[in-house]
């Protein structure tokens, strides 16, 4: 059998996007497991890479999410095991905090729709982010964020706003992203506009403003993608 990647989905709109293809394409098959449908995630990690998807969620709430403990145990299974993990918002803020960093709800300025992000020296020599343009735009829809890297940690980029936007465990196979670089600019039209309303952010203007990024943004991100699946096959 070839090697596959769980991925963990929170929310109806949350699902891999356009990561779905070039994961493929670097030879990984997807397990998708729609956790908010109840789908139930898997007793062992099983899989040569994990990737855990955005939601409106913080990483421990579990009330709202009770399959967020579980995802939490896989992800440790991964931490222990050298398995690659990829965490995106959501994700990557569960990555943080249980590797020791810090997450705060609501907490500072929120980020809407195609954000400057810019790469820190230590994305020089990191396997995934290395070569990128220094100034790349990604997707962001965040309101919680991570306030504190774990110790360790390699910092990769940040944005004028949030300044943990990128990070790597250590020597770890281990990202964590605030922004959605799954994202392309048509998911933005499926946002709630009362949610953005109080922030005074408008549905239609981000989405102009993404599709005028993404031309330059989506090779970035399909190329970090199929970095992360070299990983988890080679």
């Amino acid at each position: 059998m070839g090697a596959t990647a769980l991925v963990v989905q929170h929310t109806p709109a949350g699902g891999p996007g356009r990561w779905a293809r070039p994961l493929r394409e670097g030879g990984l098959a997807l397990d998708l497991v729609a956790a908010y449908d109840g789908a139930e995630l898997p007793a062992r990690l099983n899989h040569q890479a994990l990737v855990v998807l955005g939601g409106g969620y913080l990483p421990d709430d579990d009330l709202r999410a009770p399959w967020l403990p579980r995802t939490r145990g896989l992800v440790g299974e991964a931490l222990a095991a050298g398995v690659p993990v990829f965490g995106i918002c959501l994700g990557g803020q569960m990555l943080a905090q249980l590797a020791g960093g810090e997450v705060r709800g609501a907490y500072g300025e929120p980020e809407f729709g195609s954000t400057a992000l810019t790469l820190r020296p230590e994305a020089d020599s990191d396997p995934l982010f290395r070569d990128l343009p220094a100034r790349p735009t990604a997707i962001e829809n965040h309101l919680d964020r991570i306030v504190a890297l774990p110790a360790g940690a390699r910092w990769l980029a940040r944005s004028d706003r949030c300044p943990y936007q990128a990070f790597r465990l250590g020597e770890l196979p281990a990202w964590g992203v605030q922004f959605h670089p799954e994202c392309d600019p048509d998911r933005i039209r499926g946002w709630n506009p009362e949610r953005l309303a109080p922030h005074g952010a408008d549905r239609d203007e981000l989405h102009r403003a993404a599709l005028l990024d993404d031309p330059a943004a989506a090779p970035v991100w399909h190329e970090v993608a199929l970095r992360f699946a070299a990983l988890a096959t080679g």
